[in-house]
């Protein structure tokens, strides 16, 4: 009986056992939306409005999950002004 319940296990993991499935170095392609904003280091209402207003992706629906694409956040997030080399000097002066 054990035996056969870790077969069904392996066979359709858990959120948290598909994340453990990966390396650690690996982050997980897709994230829900709680994980995208940690992602980028802000809150999930503060992430919904950016999505709303385009300055971040809108996320795919794969069967009844809503994820975004780890790769779009990237590319979304490198568009946001600010932290460039060309902003240097916010924080320069000369003692």
């Amino acid at each position: 009986m054990q035996h056969e319940r870790d077969t069904m296990n392996d066979k359709m993991p858990s959120r948290q056992k598909r994340a453990e499935i990966l390396p650690y170095n690996l982050p997980p392609r897709g994230l829900d939306r709680l994980q995208s904003a940690a992602y980028i280091g802000i809150s999930a209402s503060l992430f919904d409005a950016m999505v709303k207003d385009g300055r971040m992706p809108k996320p795919k629906r794969i069967n009844g999950r809503t994820i975004w694409d780890l790769r779009a956040i990237d590319r979304a997030f490198d568009k946001i002004p600010g932290g460039s080399a060309d902003d240097a000097g916010e924080w320069d002066f000369e003692l």
